[in-house]
């Protein structure tokens, strides 16, 4: 590890043409401390970030090194001067090796050849390192997403990084995983390491953090040693307004109607005999730990994947082959990966909201002063945030992704509504909107079923739980059943097998 590096931001100001998107942003990253930088999704930490590690320059103020004013050339010029940036989306070449995603531009040579013994040493002891299985000759697109961000990191640990710049590193992990990367940032914090750290999860933030700094509409609002701030203080700087009630209070009683009833749904490999009901205003909540089955459930409900079993809406036995015939019937899928499957990213917010993404769906036209209009509604409805109305959907915010998602949904005014991850990825202020949008949904008497990874989301949400283990339903919670420990027990087999409907 080499000399340790203070990184400072001065008086930085950032815009993209006519819109300024940054103001007056101070940070200072010591050695041997975890800064944390905090914000809504679209506060500016993002852009704050790519400006620290050489991806874009400021359009006024300076980055310093040692109080040295430092110029990067782009982001390989800060990484050779120890400055490295994590992505929050992964940097990856699928088709390369583990191993040669590592070393990739900084392959190692004996003489003029490639040194592939001493690399792949190194790879293996770097993932040793992160206590992660994959071997170094793995394909990266045969890996899961948790051991892809083990990858992202083994790489910026071989990078010998002085200042380390983490963009939500935690999004995809599990909570044994991220503890593991935990291991790691305290013990390059001891080796004198400068660390930014990203999160939307704000304990992991005092979990990990020794100083916070809080963005809102692209400026500081608040710095503080961590010790000083509770996590509602900082939800509060984050938001400007209180967000100690972020569930919605129940408005109307769920009905009696069952709109969706499910027996004995099969979907080979992942879910067995997976039987429930659905009734009219109702927040289903489905938990389970990863590999449960969850998602792999919905989506063979919806026809994305095969799947056997009787499914009926309003006691009429229905059959959807794909997600085409299950939003014709009135059920609509969020997926749980809103970037691959449910958005175009390199189109704009009017393209998404009008043309159908998923693979099986016909490209359709409606005039364009109806898109406009739609769009109009779309903005206004779901508070979409954006520079401009022609924004690229991959330059939006996380947070605002997800909103244009549901409002892309809604256009077809669906009565039942499965969501899957509502809220990855996403800050606790547009949480708190969808939180509303969905017991909106149901005030409006339309079902939703949320299968979240989030035990308090789901607690917080749900007037119903099911709990699924190894692909299948575990047990059934309701009213004041429903507890962390409850849906731990059930989850990890601990209590016995109940039926579900």
């Amino acid at each position: 590890m080499g000399r340790a590096v203070k990184l400072t931001l001065s008086e930085i100001d950032r815009s993209f043409g006519d819109v300024q998107v940054l103001f007056d942003v101070d940070l200072v990253l010591n050695p041997g401390e975890v800064h944390a930088l905090i914000g809504e999704n679209g506060a500016g930490k993002s852009t704050t970030m790519k400006i620290m590690s050489g991806y874009l320059a400021p359009t006024a103020g300076q980055v310093l090194l040692d109080d040295v004013p430092a110029t990067f050339a782009g982001s390989q010029d800060a990484e050779g001067r120890g400055v490295v940036l994590i992505h929050q989306e992964f940097n990856l070449a699928e088709q390369l090796t583990v191993e040669q995603n590592v070393f990739l531009g900084h392959e190692l040579k004996r003489g003029p050849f490639l040194d592939k013994r001493a690399m792949r040493a190194r790879t293996q002891a770097l993932l040793e390192r992160l206590n992660c299985k994959v071997s170094p000759d793995a394909r990266v697109r045969d890996i899961s997403n948790p051991d892809k961000q083990m990858v992202e990191i083994a790489k910026a640990l071989g990078r010998e990084a002085r200042v380390l710049v983490m963009d939500e590193p935690t999004a995809v992990l599990t909570e044994r995983e991220a503890e593991v990367l935990f291991e790691q940032v305290d013990r390059l914090r001891a080796e004198g390491v400068a660390i930014l750290f990203t999160s939307h999860k704000l304990d992991e933030v005092k979990r990990i953090s020794d100083r916070v700094t809080v963005m809102r509409d692209g400026r500081v609002v608040a710095q503080a040693a961590t010790a000083e701030m509770t996590e509602d203080d900082m939800a509060t700087a984050m938001v400007g307004r209180d967000v100690s009630s972020l569930y919605p209070a129940r408005t109307r009683p769920v009905g009696d109607e069952v709109v969706l009833a499910v027996r004995d749904l099969n979907v080979p490999g992942h879910a067995t005999d997976v039987s429930f009901d659905l009734h009219r205003g109702e927040i289903l909540g489905i938990a389970g730990l990863i590999g449960s089955g969850r998602t792999e459930t919905m989506e063979g409900l919806v026809g994305l994947r095969t799947a056997t079993g009787r499914i009926e809406m309003h006691g009429q036995q229905v059959r959807f082959d794909r997600p085409r015939a299950a939003l014709a019937a009135g059920v609509a899928y969020l997926t749980e990966d809103r970037k691959a499957r449910g958005l175009l990213l390199a189109k704009g917010m009017r393209e998404n909201l009008t043309l159908q993404s998923l693979p099986d769906f016909t490209a359709f036209l409606i005039d364009e002063r109806a898109e406009d209009r739609a769009l109009d509604r779309a903005i206004a409805d779901f508070d979409i945030r954006a520079p401009h109305r022609k924004v690229e959907v991959g330059n939006l915010s996380g947070g605002n992704q997800q909103k244009l998602l549901l409002a892309k949904t809604m256009l077809a005014d669906p009565e039942i509504v499965i969501i899957d991850e509502p809220t990855r990825g996403i800050d606790i202020g547009t949480k708190q909107q969808i939180y509303a949008f969905i017991h909106a949904l149901v005030a409006d008497g339309k079902s939703v079923i949320v299968i979240s990874s989030e035990m308090q989301e789901v607690i917080g949400l749900a007037d119903r739980v099911l709990v699924m283990r190894q692909g299948r339903v575990a047990g059934e919670l309701t009213g004041e059943e429903i507890g962390e420990d409850r849906i731990v027990r059930l989850a990890m087999g601990l209590d016995g097998m109940r039926g579900a409907a």
